[in-house]
């Protein structure tokens, strides 16, 4: 692959079979990018399974219009991809994914969920955007995304998954594993969950800025 050493290719790889390994996505569903530099970034392919993903699965594309530099056809949502990395310049990785119990508040009526029930959400992640449900792959989807994601670090896609970015890999998927086990724990509290304080939220919150 140009321009692309074999370690960057390689801990791409890795890093999506271990976010298919911990259950973030399922089979098909989910894809991740990295930005490779302010022009290109690495994304997986069109239907491709990040738990057994392969090098040959791999594209590289323009931050600028997400278009194909080299590789096959990359996943159908590289056009929010894109987005978010030329809006999003403090942040190298994209990862959409798709958990159980994320999903299924995600497919909820319920609008203005509170997801500070845990520390580690106003911390680590912060506020979470929500999107509507658009097409899959549609520019229109892409556009409402990557707006979303411009002031924040989590998006829930309305009857479809989540979308979070991050500096490096392993804050995409500690991001991810927090979030799921925040939705968890709302899930099987039902009616009788009790969110953070107010007041221990916003100084979480204020930490995480600091």
């Amino acid at each position: 692959m140009t321009g692309v050493s074999e370690h960057t290719l390689k801990e791409f790889v890795d890093t999506c079979r271990e976010t298919g390994r911990r259950g973030l996505v399922r089979c098909s569903s989910g894809n991740m990018s990295c930005r490779l530099d302010e022009q290109r970034f690495l994304a997986t392919a069109s239907r491709s399974w990040m738990e057994s993903l392969s090098e040959d699965e791999v594209a590289v594309c323009r931050i600028a219009d997400g278009e194909v530099i080299e590789g096959p056809k990359p996943t159908v949502e590289v056009e929010f991809h894109a987005g978010i990395l030329r809006t999003r310049p403090d942040i190298n990785v994209v990862l959409h994914f798709q958990t159980t119990y994320a999903t299924a508040l995600a497919c909820r009526a319920t609008e203005n969920i509170n997801y500070f029930v845990i520390p580690e959400i106003p911390f680590y992640i912060g506020p979470v955007a929500g999107v509507p449900y658009l097409t899959p792959g549609s520019a229109k989807l892409a556009e409402a995304v990557t707006e979303a994601m411009r002031d924040h670090d989590m998006a829930v896609m309305a009857n479809h998954g989540q979308v979070t970015v991050a500096k490096d890999y392993a804050c995409a998927i500690q991001n991810a594993e927090f979030f799921e086990l925040a939705c968890q724990i709302i899930v099987l509290n039902g009616n009788a969950i009790a969110p953070l304080p107010e007041s221990a939220a916003v100084h979480l919150a204020e930490s995480r800025k600091g």
